[in-house]
């Protein structure tokens, strides 16, 4: 059995030339990159051309699906460097094409007026079964590679309630989940924000899915990140467990609508995040 991936390290990118980036992913066993892997590397490509500023917000759009097998390489666009704000744009390509783009915005650390949402009731992560107990409890014969693939992801997960991958019902649209990163991620703002945008895009999109008692599992579905939006609202420490309290207001026309609030264990909003997603059922 393999270890679980070192999220920094999976993350990690190689300068090529000036505003251009290489960046690889993990061979998983799934034929497309992992969405949140791409998000969090264009934004440490982003980063690359940034100083003394901190990201407050990104804005990105999934375009084609990404391959594992090839590098990804990210070119950074410097659109401005204001008095206060900086914005970057970048494109993530392979084989010449886009497969993925996102625009970011940085802030000069200020101090201003403090509000935030309360924190919703919840379950403590301590009283919620593992991932893995829970996917056995309610299938014994999981395939092999599916309890691989749980054992190698580098963040763990915890659902207080979990939907059924190959039994699913439908349940109300809206959920919580534990998470936090399995290895050291250490102090650095950039690093701990790029870990948390890998993680939002993780238990997202089954929150639209969820209500109409579909998985991805379910048989002609087709499923994928259309686009994703994430505000950084105060820092965090992502080797803490953080609970993402997820709804979704909206499914139409073969889309999904979700929103999500990522809070610290002792109540601190530290990000909030937006997706719209494809779910469609080919029959």
């Amino acid at each position: 059995m393999q270890e679980s991936e070192n999220l920094i390290e999976t993350l990690s990118l190689e300068p090529i030339e000036m505003n251009l980036f290489r960046g690889v992913s993990p061979n998983d066993g799934f034929p497309r990159i992992f969405g949140g892997l791409v998000i969090a590397q264009a934004l440490l490509a982003a980063y690359e051309t940034v100083q003394d500023r901190v990201c407050h917000s990104l804005h990105a759009y999934f375009i084609r699906p990404g391959d594992v097998r090839i590098p990804v390489l990210y070119q950074v666009d410097r659109a401005r460097d204001g008095g206060s704000f900086t914005t970057r744009r970048v494109v993530a390509i392979q084989n010449g094409e886009q497969i993925f783009n996102l625009a970011a915005s940085f802030q000069v650390p200020e101090e201003g007026y403090e509000h935030q949402s309360a924190m919703p009731p919840h379950a403590s992560p301590e009283s919620v079964a593992t991932e893995m107990e829970q996917a056995l409890a309610e299938n014994r014969d999981m395939p092999p590679a599916m309890i691989e693939h749980m054992k190698r992801r580098p963040v763990e997960v915890r659902w207080p309630d979990p939907q059924n991958m190959f039994k699913p019902v439908a349940k109300p649209p809206r959920k919580q989940v534990w998470m936090r990163a399995k290895a050291p991620i250490g102090d650095s703002v950039k690093l701990q924000q790029a870990a948390l945008a890998y993680a939002s895009d993780m238990a997202f999109m089954e929150t639209a899915l969820r209500v109409h008692g579909l998985t991805w599992r379910t048989r002609g579905m087709q499923s994928a990140s259309l686009d994703h939006a994430m505000w950084f609202h105060r820092p965090t420490d992502f080797n803490e467990w953080m609970l993402f309290d997820q709804d979704c207001p909206s499914t139409s026309q073969g889309r999904g609508f979700i929103r999500g609030e990522m809070y610290t264990r002792d109540g601190v909003l530290a990000a909030s995040v937006a997706q719209e997603c494809l779910m469609r059922v080919k029959t």
